[in-house]
């Protein structure tokens, strides 16, 4: 049994459909005037859409490499290279199939291609069926940050079949729990006590409500980077040894110190924190061998949130919220709460 939840943004407006069987409603999120497809996929994931799609529809295949090192603008010249030579036009459909990178792979390169062409994902990894592949937001990194250069392009559809997830490997299930556990603080609900399909539905539903009332980050939305801020420089400066939910994990367990210096949380909450990242959802808060806390203050001033100074996304008694002129006192106390040099 699958279920539809909405992402409404007017005109944008798509739905997510979730549950095993999915990819059998592929067909329905393929406009109907689409003549040619393009599938931005990996080469290791061998999942046939043959028979999902409209009849009469040209189909090419492109593969990205696997990891952090391919989400470059490299490899969105070589795709759209690709585009060309396989005749794709503004009337056609882009379809990405994997996980978060090559979502916001394929993604951004839709949203390049003819200065932007139709786009649907096929989500096969928690995090993105939770998290990367809803809400628009595609990119690459350069060399100082995550994610510096994309674009907010909204998918057609977005398919997460719960079959995909059941040769997931251990540390791709880590990095959704990382991702879930945001959405824990965000909302306080205890998304493991549901089924695995209305969890991942759950998580949809969250997400969609906080686009849905800002879609291009201008405020609300930016709650959605909760422990990003670190995480996105422990990733770097480990240099993608600690994966993404890994790393935001990290991450949010040094927002909630973070807030405790400013005074904005007490000892209880920041030990809740640790019971929930740690206990709950299996997570490590542990700091990668060989970081330095002055690496990760320069990448973070790096980070594309930071306005005024360095930005944080911080719980305190009003919630989740986003806090700019975090201070360098306040960066150090955390780091000692989590040992780091």
């Amino acid at each position: 049994m699958t279920r539809r939840v909405r992402v409404a943004l007017g005109e944008r407006s798509y739905d997510v459909v979730v549950g095993r069987g999915a990819i059998n409603e592929l067909g329905s999120l393929v406009p109907g005037d689409v003549r040619r497809i393009a599938i931005v996929t990996q080469a290791h994931l061998a999942i046939d859409l043959a028979t999902q799609l409209p009849q009469g529809v040209t189909v090419s295949r492109h593969l990205v490499g696997d990891g952090e090192a391919h989400k470059t603008l490299a490899t969105i010249e070589r795709l759209t290279e690709e585009f060309a030579a396989a005749g794709l036009t503004r009337n056609d459909l882009v379809i990405g199939v994997g996980g978060g990178m090559v979502t916001d792979l394929a993604g951004f390169a839709a949203a390049s291609w003819h200065r932007g062409v139709r786009v649907v994902h096929v989500a096969t990894t928690l995090v993105g069926m939770i998290d990367a592949a809803i809400g628009g937001k595609t990119g690459v990194n350069l060399s100082v940050g995550k994610n510096l250069v994309g674009a907010f392009w909204q998918p057609s559809g977005v398919v997460c079949d719960t079959a995909y997830l059941d040769t997931l490997p251990a540390r791709e299930q880590r990095c959704g729990n990382g991702e879930m556990a945001k959405y824990h603080f965000l909302t306080g609900d205890d998304l493991l006590a549901l089924d695995l399909a209305a969890r991942i539905a759950r998580c949809v539903e969250i997400k969609a409500e906080i686009v849905g009332l800002d879609e291009r980050e201008s405020g609300r939305r930016a709650v959605l980077n909760y422990g990003h801020t670190l995480g996105h420089a422990l990733e770097i400066a480990s240099n993608f040894s600690l994966a993404h939910g890994e790393s935001v994990a990290v991450g949010m367990m040094f927002a909630a110190c973070v807030a405790r210096a400013l005074g904005r949380v007490d000892d209880a909450r920041v030990a809740k924190h640790r019971a929930v990242i740690v206990d709950h959802y299996g997570l490590s808060i542990a700091m990668p061998a060989g970081v330095r806390r002055a690496r990760l203050i320069e990448l973070m001033h790096q980070d594309k949130k930071a306005i005024d100074g360095l930005t944080f996304v911080l719980d305190g008694v009003h919630g989740i919220e986003t806090v700019r002129g975090v201070t360098t006192a306040a960066l150090d106390a955390a780091f000692d709460a989590l040992l780091v040099t």
